[in-house]
Order: C-alpha cells, then structure tokens, then sequence
C-alpha cells in the first residue's frame, strides 16, 4: 500500500495523505454480502446520547465478514479480489469457495488475488489459512484469534495488529497481544496465520476537520476550554489547566482510575497486563 501526499494548493492539501489504493483488485462490492447500515449518532434506544461526538459521516453499506471460518473447514477457496472497506481500516479478501459459496475475509499482509486459501486442522501453515492454535508451531504471527471456541475471531482484526504465540502450556497458548498483554487462550481456538494489512495506516493524515466528518466524528471540546456550569475543569481567568485532575463532565476521573472490575472473571486468563 503506498500513501499519497499533495502539493499544498489549499490550507486542506497541505498535511493531507491519502491510500495509494493500488492494491485492490476489484472496486464494486459483492452484493450478495452487503448490508444496510443506520447509523446511531451515539444515541441508544431511548434517543439519549450515549457516546458522545459522534453522527454524520457518509453513508456506508455493511460488508457481512466471515470471522468464524472454522463452518468451511476442509473447503479450500480461491481469493477472488481484494477490496475496500469502509467499516475498517483494513482491506477485505473475496474467496470463492469450491462449493460455490462467497465470503468475506480480512486481508492479511501478503496476500493476494490468485492464492488459495483453507481452513481446518489439515490446513497448511501460510499466510491467509485458518488453524487451531494447536497446530501452530511457537512464534508463529496471528491474527483474528478467537477468545471463545466457535464464536469468531475477536482479537488483532485493526490493520497492521498481529498476535504472537509465545508457550503452549496444558490446554492453553501463551499469546503476545498488541498491547504487550500475555493472555492466555485454548489452543482449540482459531487463529489466521498472518499479520492484517495495511501496515501504514497509521501514518494517515486527515489533513481538515471536514474530513473527520466524513467519517462520522463530530468535534470534541475540551472541558477546559467550556464555562463552569457544562465542565467541572471550566472557567478560569484566561487559559487554564484546570486546576483539577482532569475528568468527565460527570466527575469520572480520566486519568489513573480503573474502570475494570476488580474481580473480573477473566484475570485467571491474563499473565500480563499491558501496563
């Protein structure tokens, strides 16, 4: 993926860079795999703000993306097209399936139009094939792992995440997730071998405010900068810093405090923390 700047023509132009889009094969979506998609403006089923700064944004149709891949065990496919998603940051792979079934998957680095892909305990062990994490050896780069035997990969799907077995211990892989976390997880779950692509998508640049609402994103205002009665960190003669450990409208404090439960059934699950 290469990524382009622009002659700084407008105020716009100037930090603006943009996907060289050159790696994808086939600019018209699926049909039989779409979907519609309303958006929420960050409102619940109430119509009450829930999530704020978000609404707007182009329309966008849903790609329906098959995380499971463990349904088409011992069906090998041929990866039709690698195409653009608006819903993430990563590229999506097109298999046709022998049996004649489309679907969607994750583009993994290095993989391309052509190839043949499988899933399964017979798979082999390349970029794009899913296997239980007892059929990798250690070391082995993974992505869109599963933290529940059948329901779908939950981990490393944003571009450029990859996962690292580190140990295989009793019933449980030893995983390096992105965050540094050490997590354990049943070596009967799935994994795609592969890191995602798209491993310059952080080097992206908006460039404008208008270009963040294309994609949804409403301005944030900083508490600091709003009167006393919408903020407690507000007011002040001139700019301040607050004057207060930075939180919430509501008082949550932002920074230091744990929201995470104190006895999380989960913590057996992780050797260590990411901090």
């Amino acid at each position: 993926m290469g990524i382009k700047s622009f002659k700084p023509v407008t105020p716009g132009t100037r930090f603006k860079t943009v996907y060289g889009f050159d790696e994808l094969t086939k600019t018209v979506p699926e049909k039989s795999l779409l979907e519609s998609l309303r958006k929420s403006g960050g409102r619940n089923n109430k119509g009450r703000v829930t999530s704020r700064y978000l609404g707007g944004g182009h329309r966008q149709a849903y790609r329906k993306v098959d995380f499971l891949r463990r349904d088409k065990s011992g069906i090998s496919a041929k990866v039709a097209a690698i195409e653009y998603d608006p819903n993430r940051t990563c590229r999506i792979a097109l298999l046709h399936y022998a049996d004649g079934e489309k679907r969607y998957i994750l583009a993994p680095d290095g993989l391309s139009a052509g190839q043949r892909v499988a899933a399964g305990d017979e798979a082999e062990i390349a970029v794009g094939n899913a296997l239980p994490l007892s059929r990798l050896p250690l070391g082995t780069v993974v992505h869109n792992v599963e933290l529940k035997a059948g329901r779908g990969g939950q981990l490393a799907r944003a571009a450029g995440a990859l996962v690292q077995l580190v140990a295989k211990e009793g019933d449980f892989a030893h995983l390096r997730l992105p965050s540094g976390e050490i997590r354990l997880v049943r070596l009967e779950n799935y994994a795609t071998v592969g890191q995602v692509g798209m491993l310059e998508h952080e080097n992206i640049s908006l460039g404008k405010a208008g270009r963040s609402r294309w994609l949804g994103r409403r301005p944030h205002v900083r508490g600091v900068a709003r009167n006393p009665v919408d903020h407690p960190m507000g007011g002040g003669e001139g700019k301040s810093s607050g004057g207060r450990h930075p939180c919430s409208p509501w008082g949550q404090l932002a920074k230091g405090y744990k929201t995470r439960r104190k006895k999380n059934p989960s913590d057996k699950y992780i050797l260590r923390r990411r901090k």
